[in-house]
């Protein structure tokens, strides 16, 4: 079975990656979070411990189906500063395999210059690093083809989960999801 890569850095915004996640996983897809340091917890930048299910060097990559960064800062610095990880997302993007960004982290593949010509959004003031992108500021989400996905912010999280399963499982697959965790209620706040 294809797997979903998440890589989770100090500093990472937990409901950027922890919300794509549970989506994901109430879809039933294979879901890997990956530390990309010798540990297996990493804090966010909200200080919550997360226990990754495995760290970078013990995985091949061969079966991936998305390879996906959570953002936050310093949470995409330390991912850019991965070498091994800027590696396997140039050789992922070589290969057409589809990666995913979100908040801060969609400079990543900007940096790596794996933007170049496509759509994408990212949090306001991470624009410049969109290197080559024709950027969306007021976009939640922003999916160019099959092979990239984008969110602009902590709020996008639910939404670019939503857009995973749609992209992986299907519209049925996502709308049965969706429905169940009643996403798509109004809000009524009385008195």
């Amino acid at each position: 079975m294809k797997k979903v890569y998440v890589f989770l850095a100090e500093g990472f915004e937990e409901i950027e990656a922890l919300a794509p996640v549970d989506i994901m996983r109430r879809a039933e897809l294979d879901v890997v979070t990956v530390s990309i340091y010798e540990d297996l917890t990493v804090v966010g930048a909200h200080g919550i411990p997360v226990m990754a299910d495995t760290i970078f060097g013990l995985c091949d990559y061969d079966d991936a189906a998305l390879l996906f960064l959570p953002g936050g800062m310093p949470g995409a610095a330390n991912l850019l500063g991965c070498s091994p990880l800027c590696e396997l997302l140039e050789k992922k993007h070589r290969e057409n395999v589809p990666l995913a960004a979100i908040c801060a982290a969609p400079a990543v593949l900007g940096e790596l210059g794996l933007l170049e010509g496509r759509h994408a959004t990212c949090y306001p003031g991470f624009e410049e690093h969109l290197k080559g992108a024709d950027v969306n500021a007021d976009a939640l989400i922003v999916k160019d083809g099959d092979t990239l996905l984008t969110g602009c912010g902590p709020a996008a999280a639910p939404a670019l989960g939503f857009a995973f399963v749609e992209q992986l499982c299907g519209k049925e697959k996502a709308e049965e999801i969706r429905s169940g965790m009643m996403f798509g209620r109004t809000l009524e706040v009385k008195g």
